[in-house]
């Protein structure tokens, strides 16, 4: 049995994390900010063995000398989920948590003697496109927006940290792959509903473009793997992906096969100008959809030999088919409008 802190343990993967921890038997402290319900992707509570409220972006994580100390000197491994996820925040504020956060977590298991696992993004490769290697260098320039970038910084201080780490990379975290379930329409979703409303019909793209979704049941059992084989894993870099990087036209496809839909037109980025939009559309774009409209111009294909390795796992066949599938559930509970 191992003794883990999981920080942003309320969140979308830290919530699924704990609960694979849980089941395995380990003793899980779960580390939370204000929410503090520690739920599955399907909404059932996870009976964690304590909730500590907590917040990553202060200095000893505003505990007390005393709480401190005992939370350091009790558990064996530190899993730092807690991030925000937001594209359109200032830099201070990406500073404060992604960055800031992870030098306050790294603090916690150095003063401990932790084990540490960082969760981090595939898109720290920034936009390179073709193969994506485990191990390649991180870029110094080159992100496509602050998130990249400091989750990228925040790597640099995982690797500088003289800790046993581990770090995780997943791609862009989706519901699902059995039943496209996801408990937290946010981020990608939003722009999805807005491209499949047709509330925002064009977007910036390059016809090579894909998109790498992965099921968030690949990465909540990718991280707890990674953490049981914590030993094998000391100074990797693991990617969590999709196992079929999904190309942009069959994305839209995939949306105008729908009756009740509108593929989005693509339009080459040289003959993009957000300025000729209609004027409600521009306001969108601008405010959501296009915050992710570098993601539909680039081709990144991850490489996940050594977490193939490492953990025995690889992802569940995604592709088209897996993409109805999630439209289907966002159908079904009314996130998206039936035909």
């Amino acid at each position: 049995m191992l003794r883990i802190l999981v920080t942003g343990a309320a969140g979308l993967v830290g919530g699924e994390v704990c609960a694979r921890l849980v089941e395995r038997g380990h003793r899980v402290t779960a580390l939370v900010h204000r929410n503090t319900e520690i739920c599955r992707n399907d909404g059932r509570q996870v009976a964690v063995a304590s909730t500590l409220k907590g917040d990553v972006s202060r200095e000893c994580l505003d505990w007390d000398e005393a709480t401190y100390a005992r939370v350091a000197s009790t558990h064996d491994l530190l899993i730092h989920c807690a991030a925000t996820v937001r594209f359109d925040l200032p830099e201070e504020d990406y500073a404060a948590v992604n960055v800031g956060g992870t030098a306050n977590a790294l603090t916690l298991a150095q003063a401990g003697d932790m084990h540490y696992l960082q969760v981090s993004t595939a898109y720290v490769c920034g936009t390179r496109n073709g193969t994506i290697r485990e191990d390649d260098p991180l870029p110094e320039l080159g992100f496509a927006n602050g998130y990249e970038a400091s989750k990228a910084a925040g790597e640099r201080l995982v690797r500088a940290s003289g800790l046993r780490w581990t770090i995780a990379r997943p791609s862009i975290v989706v519901g699902d792959s059995a039943t496209g379930a996801i408990r937290q329409f946010d981020t990608t979703y939003a722009a999805f509903k807005l491209i499949a409303e047709g509330r925002v019909r064009h977007m910036e793209a390059r016809g090579a473009a894909t998109l790498d979704f992965v099921p968030i049941d690949h990465v909540a059992e990718g991280i707890a793997a990674l953490a049981e084989a914590k030993d094998r894993a000391i100074g990797g870099t693991y990617h969590l992906v999709s196992g079929q990087p999904l190309p942009v036209a069959q994305f839209a496809a995939a949306i105008g096969s729908y009756p009740q839909f509108h593929a989005p037109t693509l339009v080459a980025p040289e003959d993009f100008d957000p300025d000729a939009l209609p004027a409600m559309e521009r306001r969108l774009y601008r405010r959501v959809a296009g915050l992710y409209a570098s993601y539909f111009q680039r081709d990144p294909h991850f490489d996940d030999s050594g977490f193939r390795d490492v953990t025995g796992l690889a992802s569940p066949q995604t592709g088209e088919p897996y993409i109805r599938h999630l439209i289907d559930y966002c159908i079904q509970v009314g996130f998206l409008p039936p035909g």
